[in-house]
């Protein structure tokens, strides 16, 4: 191997990855442990026999890295870079010798794709076993590497049990595979580390590198525009690339069979292509070996978001499926863990997944149905989708399905998880109604889990309110036509609309109050929160009614009246067709809140000085039902306040539905004149707004409040018979 070869390809990475958007992630280091290590890696791309000998070999201590490559490779300058950097021919007639005296000696790792070439369909299990299924037809993978992996510890046990019985035969073996010292022999094992590669997202489109493929090359072939639009994509617009590295497998322990033990310690003289008595056992047990790698190679994909959209289009036994439906399925799958012991998940599916039943806020759900619509896999009319095609047909070109059908990529590369292959296909039998129930009580359950944790992590004696002050309020009503909900204020909790609830109850609709994050605990616990946090604790109740109820209306009071607007422009599901918002705080009148800004600055300026000592982070809040809201008003939290207007405010003219705003003339803490202001700005056809005659900010509690209630009631009656 020439050296100054690997550093030149080292800063090629370096360089290349300032022009790639791909994102590495290294998984299980711990798990390489020292000793002469075969690393086998599943094959997907081109990509992975550049930058893996880099990683492996800062990962291994800058040990060299060597590897095979297809003959067919070895032509002119680029055969003479690779024979450079460590690459062996497939074909070369000296490989296996190489490659066991480079592993009795130590000065190389290897690196064997035991797939033997690119698996680009990902088929990779066929009727419960391993099979490959290729270009030139089914295989199952290769075992070379555990044959390799076993004449190594074979030779290095023979020559060790020879020092002491024929030490000529032992100076022998030494010299043909120039070993200068046994002791090295001694302390040294062979060991074969598995490897996960999974691409996140998958996708093929025209780019930059097959623009120029088709320019410089007259007729591309299918696979050269294959792999530019594939791997050029991953490049160009960005791929996630997990490495997962799993536990090592001990060679020596497969060397324990009698017939193998006494080919080891034979007398007689046999060379390296000899045959010998235990050839039989030694290929029985590269097989065994074989199926304990790659079990434990395709057991460490990175399961990702594609893989469940995919892997559950594909299980529902119908044509027509419910977009919503399909939404809500993957969201099972994913916050119950179905079938997911043992899986690695993408990053992306270790944090709170509402949003795939709610907004969608990511895009991740209608990318995919984009590109399923696009290779014509599905139809979308509105929320119904329809399989136009098996998602796995039978006949595919080899060298084209990243191209035309990435869907059952997808659908084949997490075939042999098999628990999460039995969790999907349970979640796609289930009826509709049953999911749905499924869901509402998983968010309840987390709702009120959520509460207890943070009451309990926060409470803070004599100051905290009694634990069913913030308790989540849900009412149920005697169908499931409609739900309502409800969001409450700043710095107050879901008893402040117990009695508005109680009053929409009665009239038989279901009711629903969530705690937003940070609420009814401790002006602490209300400090570390974000807006974005209240907007999950939002879409966290949608998720639930609209599992319950066939139409929602969402309403709020105060800053929850911002919450129930800003939610009414952000999301558009077919269940909510309106919102109500009472004390709107789009303009506050008290005069301490313009303070707020530079109280926030000096803050920061005392964190930079480490002053944490002179900084005022909570001022005297004098509430109207002190029994129910907050005495501290953290300075943070007041600035997450303006934040969540702001959002509010700015995507008003996107609020589509019939909506009512309700606001006290003569509020001493909101300005009327923001709520005028946020009505001209609504974006709604139907929309009304009601001056109540009150010098309270709080019209939903006390003296006046029944004539808000029966105004709210009005609007929903209305949005039930609009005629």
């Amino acid at each position: 191997m020439n050296r100054f070869a690997y550093q030149t390809t080292g800063f090629a990475i370096k360089t290349l990855s300032l022009f790639s958007k791909a994102r590495i992630r290294l998984h299980g280091e711990a798990n390489i442990p020292q000793g002469s290590l075969i690393f086998v890696i599943n094959h997907f791309t081109r990509m992975e026999t550049l930058f893996l000998p880099y990683h492996i070999y800062y990962l291994t201590g800058k040990k060299p890295v060597w590897s095979l490559g297809d003959a067919g490779l070895f032509k002119g300058a680029i055969g003479d870079y690779l024979n450079a950097v460590g690459v062996v021919s497939t074909r070369s007639p000296d490989r296996d010798r190489l490659m066991v005296k480079s592993l009795l000696t130590g000065e190389a790792s290897w690196i064997i794709y035991p797939e033997g070439l690119m698996v680009k369909n990902k088929k990779l299990v066929e009727k419960g076993r391993l099979m490959l299924s290729v270009a030139g037809g089914k295989h199952p993978p290769h075992t070379g590497a555990a044959s390799l992996a076993l004449r190594t510890e074979f030779y290095r046990k023979r020559i060790i049990h020879l020092s002491e019985t024929l030490p000529d035969e032992a100076r022998r073996l030494m010299t043909l595979f120039q070993i200068a010292d046994i002791e090295a022999l001694k302390t040294t094992r062979t060991l074969i580390v598995p490897v996960n590669i999974t691409y996140y997202p998958l996708r093929s489109r025209e780019n930059t590198l097959s623009r120029m493929a088709e320019f410089l090359v007259d007729q591309p072939s299918d696979r050269m525009m294959d792999e530019t639009m594939t791997e050029g994509a991953m490049l160009l617009s960005g791929v996630d690339i997990d490495i997962h590295f799993g536990a090592a497998i001990s060679i020596q322990d497969f060397l324990t069979t009698s017939t193998i033990e006494s080919d080891i310690s034979a007398t007689r003289t046999f060379d390296f292509d000899d045959p010998i008595s235990s050839r039989r056992a030694m290929r029985k047990q590269a097989r065994n070996i074989m199926q304990q790698y790659m079990t434990a190679i395709y057991g460490m994909t990175t399961v990702n978001p594609d893989h469940l959209f995919a892997a559950m289009l594909h299980k529902i036994p119908f044509k027509r499926v419910d977009a919503f439906d399909l939404r809500r399925r993957v969201f099972l799958a994913i916050t119950q863990k179905t079938g997911q012991c043992g899986s690695f998940l993408h990053e992306t599916l270790t944090k709170n997944q509402i949003h795939i039943i709610t907004d969608d806020n990511y895009k991740r759900f209608q990318d995919f149905v984009d590109i399923a619509v696009e290779k014509r896999i599905l139809t979308r009319k509105g929320n119904e989708l329809t399989k136009l095609t098996s998602i796995l047909p039978q006949v595919l070109n080899f060298d084209r399905i990243r191209i035309d059908n990435p869907i059952a990529v997808m659908v084949n590369e997490i075939e042999p998880l098999v628990l999460l292959q039995r969790g999907i296909r349970r979640l796609a039998w289930l009826p509709a109604f049953w999911i749905r129930r499924r869901i509402a009580r998983f968010l309840l359950d987390k709702a009120i889990a959520d509460y207890n944790h943070d009451y309990e992590a926060f409470f803070i004696e004599g100051e905290s309110k009694a634990r069913s002050v913030g308790q989540p309020i849900l009412k149920k009503g005697r169908s499931g036509k409609l739900g309502i909900i409800l969001f409450h204020g700043y710095m107050a909790a879901p008893k402040e609309l117990e009695e508005i609830a109680e009053y929409l109850s009665e009239k038989g609709w279901w009711v629903y109050v969530p705690r937003l994050k940070g609420h009814g605990t401790a002006p602490e616990d209300l400090a570390i929160r974000t807006a974005e946090d209240w907007m999950t604790s939002a879409d966290e109740a949608i998720g639930l009614i609209t599992s319950k109820c066939r139409k929602v209306v969402l309403g709020g009071f105060s800053m929850g009246a911002g919450l129930a607007l800003e939610v009414a422009a952000r999301i558009r599901h077919p269940a909510i067709i309106g919102v109500f918002a009472v004390c709107p705080p789009f303009r506050l009148q008290d005069f301490s809140s313009k303070f707020v800004p530079a109280v926030s600055m000096w803050n920061r300026l005392m964190s930079s000085v480490k002053r944490e000592n002179v900084k005022k982070e909570f001022v005297i809040n004098q509430p109207e039902n002190p029994h129910i809201n907050y005495l501290r008003n953290p300075i943070s939290g007041v600035r997450e306040l303006d934040k969540l207007m702001k959002s509010a405010e700015n995507k008003l003219a996107d609020i589509r539905l019939p909506a009512l705003l309700v606001q006290s003339d003569e509020d001493p803490v909101v300005d009327e004149k923001g709520t005028r202001k946020a009505f001209k700005l609504l974006g709604s056809d139907r929309k009304r707004c009601l001056l109540i005659h009150s010098s309270r900010h709080g019209i939903l509690l006390g003296n006046g409040a029944t004539e808000v209630y029966r105004a709210v009631e009005e609007f929903i009656a209305h949005l039930l018979n609009p005629d």
